[in-house]
Formats: C-alpha cells, structure tokens, sequence
C-alpha cells in the first residue's frame, strides 16, 4: 500500500498560506475542530500550523493577544517543515513521521501541496491490514526461515477450504524462525487445521477466537 492509496487530496484539506493572519489560522482550526494543517505558499509546503504552534507562541513573546494574533501571519510561526512524505512512499513510512503532530503533508516535485495523511488514516490501515473489523480465528505460529513455507501454508488453507481474513509475519528473536500471525473466518476445520499445521512442521503458540 502507498501513501497516494490512503492520502485525502488538496483539494479536501484545510490549509493556510503564509501570509495568513494568525486570528484566522485560529478560527479555520476552530471552526472545522481540526488539531492541525499545512502551511502553503503558492502551493508549496513550508510545514505546520497548530493550536499549540499558536499558543506557544503567544506566551513566549510580549504582544498583547490581539496584536498578536492580528499582526503575526502564519510564516512567523509555521513549525514542523519535515513533516511530509510522497505519494510513492509505503504508507507504513508515515509511522516514524507521526513524533507530537497528528498529520502528516504529501508532497510532490518540488514540494508541491498534494495531501495529507492522518494518523487516524495509518491506524484504519493497520485495523485493516490485522483484520481487526472481522470476527475470525486468530492463529499465531512460528515458521522455520525456508523456502516454500508460505507456500506449504497456503496448500494446508486450501486444502482445508479455510476463508484468510489477515496474514502478518515478524521477525522472531531467532533469526532461523519467523512468527506468523494467521486470521481466518471460524469453521468447523479449526482443530483439524491446526493439527494439520503442527504436524506440516509449523509450531502454534496461540488460538483464539476473536
């Protein structure tokens, strides 16, 4: 999956540009009660803007609130400008973005506006990617690092007319292993599946209908 599959485009953000007064950066946040957006200048990212960004901002000078706000754009205080991947990047790249900022631009050549991507969007993915929104069986096992063990697994599924709702696998302690975390939909086959698993060299930790 890439970003580009789960990003919302331009043109369903809300952004601000940089000369933008920091009183209506404010309102714009409050009014669509969003945490925080992009700062563009003619549609090219320059980084952040948020409540805090503001608010940070205020008590560490000495204007009084409303000079504050009326005089100082949204360019003196934009924060965050590495905050951005592309549409060709692995939407799982997002996660190492996501450090105290709920958002994360998209750009394209040159900087260029194209999107975001919310922490709220990577959670769904990750919901989707472990099957979290389907009732199954969860099966979690440890594979010998081999050819043709996937392979192996999948024949078992077929021939156990099992339905896959997730597959995940990770990296195990033992560099030799690898730890595979199946969910299928619950079937009259579990036991027999799981004997079935064991007895094909597969070593299952856990079962546990979810």
């Amino acid at each position: 999956m890439f970003v580009r599959g789960i990003m919302k485009p331009n043109h369903q953000c809300w952004t601000v540009e940089m000369n933008t007064p920091l009183r209506d950066a404010l309102n714009t946040l409050n009014q669509h009660d969003i945490e925080g957006m992009p700062v563009l200048e003619e549609g090219i990212f320059k980084g952040m803007i948020s409540r805090q960004v503001i608010y940070q901002s205020y008590f560490e000078g000495n204007q009084s609130k409303d000079i504050f706000l009326d005089e100082t754009v949204a360019g003196d205080v934009v924060s965050y400008q590495t905050y951005f991947v592309t549409e060709d990047d692995v939407f799982e790249h997002t996660l190492t973005t996501f450090k105290g900022f709920p958002i994360v631009a998209v750009v394209g050549t040159d900087h260029t506006f194209a999107g975001i991507v919310t922490r709220f969007d990577v959670i769904e993915q990750f919901e989707s990617a472990f099957g979290m929104k389907r009732k199954g069986v969860r099966i979690a096992f440890t594979s010998e690092e081999s050819e043709g063990r996937i392979a192996r697994m999948s024949d078992i599924v077929k021939q156990y007319h099992e339905t896959v709702i997730s597959l995940t696998t990770f990296d195990e302690t033992d560099k030799l292993a690898r730890r595979i975390v199946l969910k299928i939909e619950k079937s009259p086959n579990i036991d027999r599946f799981v004997k079935k698993l064991e007895q094909s060299g597969f070593r299952v930790l856990d079962v546990k209908e979810d």
